[in-house]
């Protein structure tokens, strides 16, 4: 299938890195930032004519995509192919050094979103802004798909006091925003300061999935394989905040989750009573290979997504907690700290930006109403981000 969308990285191709200006450049990038013949960004700036590549830069999973979970950090090294530093936003600093971009005169921040709030991608490009904001230097974001739609917006909105690595800013668990949208956004609440421009997609309709887009499909981190995975990722990532495994140590994560203490078929049976829209869910028996009950037979359910358009990430992971809560609650746990460079606070409530949705799993509060609870700060949201959309 050609393509149909044109990326920030493709058109900045076509304009010949005209926006660059001839200056000096460092570039953030990971394995899913490629253009339509898959080729990588930082290949196509280091041979560009007139493109001064001075610095690469990395967020979490590495910029080759190599570190497989949460809290691995990586160090940063000089990149074999261009003989440039690579700087590591996921180690000692997750936020631009002064020294990582004193060489430097404008960052170019080229990031595959999935749409959610917990993806930390968007947080390395907030840091990124508010690092060059106060060191004088230029931002140029090279916009890209958000793989499961810009039409909708699902689950709390963050409140500040659970900030975190996994949401520094109160935005939806799915956000419906591309990464350049959310850049003037960012810029607007935290670095008014700062010298901005987007390259904006061409062809993308709020409406498509990445599949229409006809742009190849790279994995952005290592438990991201398809997107398929994007599309239940809003929800299913709270997961992380329990005991339960997510699906990470099998080929479907995310899609798959269970523990060993689950019964599938009491479980499937209990969720085909929500008569949730656009989901089924298969009984299944799973062994993580790696992170929880690694090595362990698990009892589960693998969720399939049969109407996209009607299905609700969020609030279908909201029934699978109130299931297995009310089903094994001498069982069901939350997750301990640390969780994200967070020591405190619970994972669950830091991933949900609040206390308030574990709260409402606690006193078997249904998913219905749970979802009806989050519309006021969702409708607030879309008020306030109206006038950053650009695509129609």
């Amino acid at each position: 299938m050609s393509s149909i969308v044109s990326s920030g990285l493709d058109r900045i191709q076509e304009e010949r890195f005209a926006v660059l200006g001839g200056e000096r450049v460092g570039l953030l990038v990971h394995p899913a930032s490629v253009d339509r013949r898959l080729t990588p960004a930082s290949r196509l700036f280091h041979e560009a004519p007139g493109v001064d590549l001075r610095a690469l830069f990395g967020p979490q999973h590495g910029i080759l995509g190599q570190t497989q979970d949460n809290m691995v950090e990586w160090e940063g090294f000089t990149d074999p192919a261009t003989g440039v530093p690579v700087h590591s936003l996921y180690g000692a600093n997750r936020k631009p050094t002064p020294d990582m971009l004193g060489e430097i005169d404008l960052l170019v921040v080229d990031l595959q979103d999935v749409g959610a709030r917990y993806y930390t991608f968007i947080w390395t490009l907030l840091l990124v802004m508010e690092a060059c904001a106060e060191a004088g230097k230029r931002v140029v974001v090279l916009d890209r798909p958000n793989p499961i739609g810009g039409l909708e917006r699902e689950g709390t909105v963050l409140d500040p006091a659970y900030r975190s690595f996994v949401g520094l800013a109160p935005i939806p668990m799915r956000h419906g925003l591309t990464v350049g949208e959310l850049a003037g956004w960012f810029r607007s609440r935290y670095a008014p300061s700062l010298s901005l421009d987007v390259v904006w997609m061409e062809g993308w309709r709020r409406s498509m999935w990445f599949a229409e887009t006809g742009l190849p499909w790279v994995m952005p981190s290592p438990n991201m394989p398809t997107v398929d995975t994007a599309a239940v990722y809003p929800g299913f990532c709270l997961l992380e905040g329990t005991t339960l495994s997510e699906g990470r140590g099998t080929t479907r994560p995310f899609e798959i989750f269970g523990a060993p203490f689950i019964d599938p078929e009491a479980l499937v049976k209990r969720l085909a009573a929500y008569e949730l829209p656009g989901a089924v869910f298969r009984p299944l028996s799973f062994e993580p290979t790696f992170q929880k009950h690694a090595g362990r037979l698990c009892g589960g359910a693998q969720l399939h997504v049969a109407d996209r358009d009607r299905f609700g990430s969020v609030v279908t992971a909201a029934a699978v907690l109130s299931a297995i809560h009310e089903l094994w609650p001498a069982d069901f746990r939350w997750k301990q700290p640390p969780y994200e460079y967070e020591h405190e606070k619970l994972p669950i409530d830091i991933l949900a930006g609040g206390t308030g949705f574990r709260s409402d799993i606690e006193s078997g509060l249904s998913p219905w109403d749970m979802a009806r609870s989050w519309r006021p700060a969702l409708d607030a949201f879309d008020r306030e981000i109206a006038g950053f959309l650009h695509y129609a």
